[in-house]
């Protein structure tokens, strides 16, 4: 048997791509299986049309593809020394769950950031779920005390409470 390898994912592999997408957030949400091959063509499309900015890897066993992993790429804004500078994120990291626990998970995440060193990105962040938290850890990823966000989805949500300026108490 043909031992799993991580590879660039080909446009032959956008569809299998799509339908491991579907399958993780259905195995999370749910969701109605009519409406899968619909996605699975507009998810294959948008990741040709994206595919300078998200690059995407698989793990794959011949033409069979097991787990799929993205690196969005943002630039960010030059400096004197660093005119041309970017920034990674790992995104959409998933192996299908007969294939878990197996170490695929492990290269795709090492293949993600040989791919951004290549690349010359300054960093890789990921948000990730509390399951894979420690496999990001055991292939280098530590937590920041820098790195912050902000939920936006919710109009006014990241708004200052006060206007007024704190003042310490006495």
């Amino acid at each position: 048997m043909t031992e799993p390898a991580v590879r660039p994912a080909r446009p032959a592999d956008l569809p299998a791509v799509a339908g491991l997408r579907w399958r993780w957030v259905a195995e999370r949400d749910g969701l109605p299986e009519g409406e899968r091959a619909g996605f699975v063509r507009e998810f294959a499309a948008w990741a040709r049309e994206n595919a300078e900015t998200h690059r995407c890897l698989v793990v794959a066993r011949g033409d069979e593809v097991l787990g799929m992993a993205f690196l969005a790429i943002t630039a960010r804004v030059p400096t004197p020394p660093a005119f041309s500078r970017a920034t990674g994120d790992v995104q959409s990291v998933y192996v299908v769950p007969e294939a878990r626990d197996s170490g695929l998970g492990g290269l795709l995440i090492d293949a993600t950031l040989r791919l951004a060193a290549d690349l010359g990105l300054e960093r890789v962040t990921v948000h990730s779920s509390s399951r894979a938290v420690p496999a990001y850890e055991r292939h280098g990823f530590a937590r920041s005390p820098h790195l912050l966000q902000a939920d936006v989805s919710e109009p006014g949500a990241w708004r200052v409470r006060s206007s007024r300026p704190r003042t310490a108490r006495r």
